[in-house]
């Protein structure tokens, strides 16, 4: 079975496109489909469906799809491994992080990794908690860093940094002036929300409840589907919101954006680790991982 014929299959069902499976490999999309073509003839079976612009895998194609991302993980890890034995660490390793680990932390951790590793190449996808959860559970990465823990009999999850989330307001804003405020405060002001699925989002709820205060009593007036989205609705006017100190720590330094205190609640949630249950990481993953365990992590 030719490796690159698998890896083209799998690049089209991962981004449901010839065309960007095509440029993502930098291959013709002529070629993509030649590869398609042979390797359904080889199964004697189809293995993509072709509704108008959109490709998706057959019945057979999904379970095929499984088996080809383990052939070509395990000959991502022969690789690695041999160059491990050899006193060299070399490949490509995917992972994910959610909106505030995958922006603020892991840049950083990646830089300083690949300065001590050269010859490995990190594949970084940022998507809200939950999706990246379910890439690990699909096999889709090998690991991921979430804000919220994903409750899932598949996965392992450990406590890596911690994070502090904090409640920002415009520099105008009348709290701002004050410093503090009472819970129920918010109850009635414009709120400004991330959308469902976000791990700030969940960790807000779940410890604004825990206060008393429940989510469906703010007066939310946008929910957006990013971190920086809701920092600029802040900063335009539109409304308050609680987000990751990482995330406004400059425009905070920089007069742009002000934290306001919440007498008797402290937003402080650990950033989970999240790995596939019982499965062997590779050799780079370890490495990485390691790393990523030894790095300190500024805090508010």
């Amino acid at each position: 079975m030719d490796m690159r014929r698998l890896e083209v299959f799998c690049k089209v069902v991962e981004l449901k496109s010839f065309t960007k499976a095509a440029e993502a490999l930098l291959l013709a999309q002529p070629t993509v489909s030649e590869h398609i073509k042979t390797l359904e003839q080889m199964l004697g079976e189809k293995m993509i469906d072709r509704l108008g612009r959109e490709v998706l895998p057959t019945p057979a194609g999904k379970v095929f799809y499984q088996y080809a991302k383990k052939i070509l993980r395990m000959c991502e890890e022969a690789i690695q491994a041999l160059a491990q034995f050899k006193g060299e660490l070399t490949g490509t390793l995917s992972v994910g992080a959610s909106t505030i680990p995958g922006t603020y932390f892991l840049p950083k951790a990646i830089a300083s990794f690949r300065a001590a590793h050269p010859g490995v190449r990190i594949v970084l996808t940022i998507a809200d908690s939950a999706k990246i959860a379910q890439n690990v559970v699909q096999d889709l990465i090998e690991a991921g860093v979430i804000g919220s823990p994903a409750h899932d009999a598949k996965l392992d999850l450990e406590e890596l940094f911690p994070d502090e989330l904090v409640l920002v307001v415009h520099p105008d804003h009348r709290w701002a002036k004050e410093g503090h405020i009472a819970l129920e405060e918010l109850v009635g002001e414009p709120f400004i929300m991330r959308q469902r699925g976000s791990g700030t989002r969940s960790v807000m709820a779940r410890i604004l409840d825990e206060h008393g205060l429940d989510e469906s009593r703010l007066d939310v007036v946008a929910e957006l589907g990013s971190t920086e989205a809701v920092r600029q609705g802040i900063k335009a006017g539109m409304g308050v919101s609680i987000l990751s100190f990482q995330a406004v720590s400059e425009d905070v330094a920089h007069g742009l954006l002000a934290v306001v205190q919440i007498d008797g609640v402290r937003l402080a949630r650990p950033l989970y680790l999240v790995q596939r249950r019982n499965r062997q990481a590779s050799p780079v993953c370890l490495a990485f991982l390691d790393h990523l365990r030894n790095r300190r992590v500024p805090s508010i």
